[in-house]
């Protein structure tokens, strides 16, 4: 078997090309179907992206107006309670803040106007700083005259809606991107083009594809599968090691979905855990536990590629360092390195989801509710799920990841990778 090695190494070698030819075979079909899968589930023209395109009874925003203004001052005093300001045992404080701030709208017919917006309590006494942009709602009265809509701009109401972030996240996705590119080079720059084919098929895909009522298990199945396919080949170059990642990856995948759909349903994970939730439900007619399917799946894709990627490329190294090693070998090898990463990934997961649940554990922690009821309020019941579900994908993708590495290199020698580059 050996002295017959292609100048491209491991996945130029004769004894390399008939398992990558099994691998495709059994993953063409497979992506194959879920691309036709996806092309019936692709959204179609009439997606709501305005108020022609929305369903019946689907309540249309698209005319609350959003404006930049910058803060000039603020004020605060104490005033009368009032029942938003109850507290967690329910009654009403005989006294609250009240707060306001002065703001210079920066756009829109007012343009340069000086307006005064009130601010929730809890944003003044966290601080809102002198200068800082903020977004404000501009509201307009709507008056009819002659049966024609005329808005009264007198009449125009200023809300307070969020601060403006746009120039911090900025610098931040920038900071990423460069480091990103620095230290990863050409596979850096892949990793970034792929990161944003992820977000362009959860925006222009999956998340219209919901709002039209499809089926959320096989909008998950069959924009994930070939949304991992870019990503891998993508970042990581057509390569036998890629394809055996990406096997894995599917394998995965496909054992993520079946337990996400059986604990959204058992769990009853319908979405409504909050006020928002049901606003959202309310406004859009969207169902909600769809997005949480969708959601325990879509959470369960990084950590899948990076396991999968991290065990194949765990066995190509054992089996560059010992040419000799069988598949038994390579696959005990690749496993001591699978355990020592899942116990390591699991905790991590967990510290995630935990630290995303956080600020609603504290609210439910205000109302001294048993231990029992808070951990399985819909809130924290999601967040135990997701982290159940991606923890039991990932610890079903090791072995089968680690033996089809193991499985596609014991036969041939592997030789160490370009320092840098994404091969074709």
């Amino acid at each position: 078997m050996s002295g017959r090695h292609g100048a491209d190494g491991d996945d130029g070698s004769v004894e390399n090309r008939r398992p990558m030819a099994v691998m495709l075979g059994v993953l063409v079909p497979v992506i194959l179907a879920s691309g036709v899968g996806l092309a019936l589930l692709w959204p179609s023209a009439s997606d709501p992206s305005g108020p022609a395109g929305l369903p019946t009874g689907v309540v249309d925003l698209s005319d609350n107006e959003q404006v930049p203004a910058e803060v000039l001052r603020t004020a605060g005093e104490v005033c009368e309670g009032a029942p938003d300001d109850r507290l967690a045992d329910g009654s009403v404080p005989p006294s609250s803040l009240c707060a306001t701030a002065d703001v210079r709208v920066l756009s829109g017919p007012e343009q340069g106007d000086v307006v005064q917006v009130p601010l929730p309590p809890q944003v003044f006494t966290a601080g809102v700083a002198e200068g800082e942009r903020v977004v404000l709602g501009r509201n307009a009265d709507v008056v009819v005259e002659n049966t024609v809509e005329v808005v009264a701009s007198e009449d125009v109401v200023y809300s307070w809606v969020d601060f403006d972030r746009s120039r911090a996240l900025l610098v931040l996705v920038a900071a990423f991107v460069v480091l990103v590119v620095a230290v990863g080079r050409l596979r850096g720059l892949a990793a970034i083009g792929g990161l944003a084919l992820t977000y362009l098929a959860l925006a222009y895909v999956v998340l219209p594809a919901l709002r039209q009522g499809e089926n959320a298990l096989l909008v998950a199945v069959c924009v994930s599968i070939p949304l991992m396919t870019a990503v891998l080949y993508l970042a990581h170059g057509f390569s036998t090691r890629t394809t055996a990642a990406l096997l894995g990856t599917v394998f995965g995948l496909l054992a993520t979905t079946g337990l996400a759909a059986w604990a959204s349903s058992a769990a009853s994970l319908n979405g409504l855990t909050d006020e928002d939730a049901y606003a959202l439900s309310a406004f859009t007619g969207t169902d909600l536990g769809g997005i949480v399917l969708c959601g325990l799946v879509v959470a369960g894709l990084g950590i899948l590629n990076d396991v999968t990627i991290t065990q194949v490329s765990s066995v190509w190294e054992i089996k560059s360092l010992a040419p000799r090693a069988g598949f038994a070998e390579l696959f005990r090898s690749g496993m001591r390195v699978g355990r020592d990463h899942l116990a390591s990934t699991v905790y991590t997961i967990a510290f995630a989801y935990a630290g995303a649940a956080l600020p609603t554990m504290l609210l439910l922690g205000l109302y001294d509710q048993p231990l029992e009821q808070v951990l399985t309020s819909g809130a924290i019941a999601e967040e135990i799920a997701r982290t159940a579900v991606g923890s039991i994908g990932m610890i079903l993708a090791i072995p089968v990841t680690t033996a089809i590495a193991a499985a596609s290199v014991a036969a041939g020698r592997v030789t160490r990778e370009p320092a840098e580059g994404v091969r074709a």
